[in-house]
């Protein structure tokens, strides 16, 4: 069974809440999105309907997925008590239900107030108990990365439920470059990922959570492919004097996604990765996902890779039996 680990939906709980309290900054006119801390767009069948989903599954060569909501459903940047958490259980709920209309095909991650670390972790705990096999949370929480001290007991929490963690992009601090041409998205995305893995890896976050396993997105932003950079930074800045001396040491906690839409990107990935860490992803249905996912990673990989990429690695990670 091919299963893609990067596959949004916008629960109908989380739409009802947007639409009672304006707070949120949302307006929904049918199926057209504006406002809130994306551009303005349609919502797709598949991002509310779990037999739409299964049949653009079915239309990529996928048969299942592990679900997630849609970032800017995320809400890290209110306040956590009157309109965070209560859009993470709003959004938890929903896609509890959204994957219980197919529970061999569909799997979900949970959705935390990340601005309240406290909070997070009795969230994630609850969902958890409702069947989350995972949590997505964003990059940063406005002005605070994800390194700081204050989110130890999230990943504790993390550790002790024995839950990866997907990592999306979210909340950069851009400069006036990236404000054209949609570059937040093209390139900003691949700069948030980027500084959240380095800065936990060279914070010491990793080395106090031993069994946290993180998920990358977007082929795990530049950090692949410029980790030597990282690595070198150390030998010779003493900024970077008290940071693990190897940070690709660190791999075998992390997996990523293919969506590079590149095959010789990807095909250095999965060789500089190793195909154990790489997982079939797609992004849908955003309109920036990868269009033929299977084509992408059969053009980069062995047969045997690809079925590791696009069957046993999710399934195993996620628990599809």
């Amino acid at each position: 069974m091919r299963i893609d680990v990067h596959n949004h939906v916008i629960p109908e709980a989380a739409m009802e809440l947007l639409r009672a309290d304006p707070s949120y900054g949302v307006e929904l006119d049918g199926r057209s999105w504006s406002g809130g801390l994306h551009v303005d767009f349609e919502i797709a069948d598949s991002f509310v309907a779990p037999d739409a989903k299964l049949a653009e599954l079915e239309s990529k060569g996928l048969h299942a997925a592990v679900v997630s909501v849609a970032p800017p459903l995320f809400y890290h940047h209110v306040d956590a008590e009157s309109a965070g958490e209560p859009m993470a259980r709003a959004v938890n709920r929903g896609l509890a239900e959204f994957a219980a209309a197919s529970p061999d095909r569909l799997r979900w991650l949970a959705s935390v107030p990340m601005q309240a670390p406290e909070r997070a972790v009795a969230v994630l705990e609850d969902a958890i108990a409702a069947g989350a096999v995972g949590v997505e949370i964003g990059t940063a929480v406005p002005g605070r990365p994800l390194d700081g001290p204050e989110f130890d007991p999230f990943w504790a929490a993390a550790v002790r439920l024995g839950v990866p963690v997907t990592l999306h992009p979210a909340y950069g601090e851009y400069g006036s470059a990236l404000e054209d041409f949609y570059f937040t998205n093209v390139l900003g995305f691949l700069f948030d990922t980027t500084i959240a893995i380095e800065r936990l890896i060279v914070s010491g976050m990793l080395d106090r959570h031993l069994g946290l396993r993180l998920v990358l997105l977007h082929g795990g932003g530049y950090f692949p492919y410029q980790v030597g950079r990282l690595r070198h930074a150390r030998t010779v800045r003493p900024e970077l004097a008290e940071a693990p001396s190897d940070p690709w040491a660190y791999r075998e906690r992390l997996f990523f996604d293919i969506v590079t839409h590149e095959p010789a990107a990807l095909a250095y990935l999965i060789d500089r990765a190793g195909p154990d860490r790489v997982l079939m992803g797609t992004d849908l249905p955003f309109d920036m996902a990868t269009p033929a996912p299977m084509e992408l990673l059969e053009s980069a990989a062995s047969n045997e890779d690809v079925q590791a990429i696009a069957e046993r690695n999710p399934a195993a990670l996620y628990g599809f039996s």
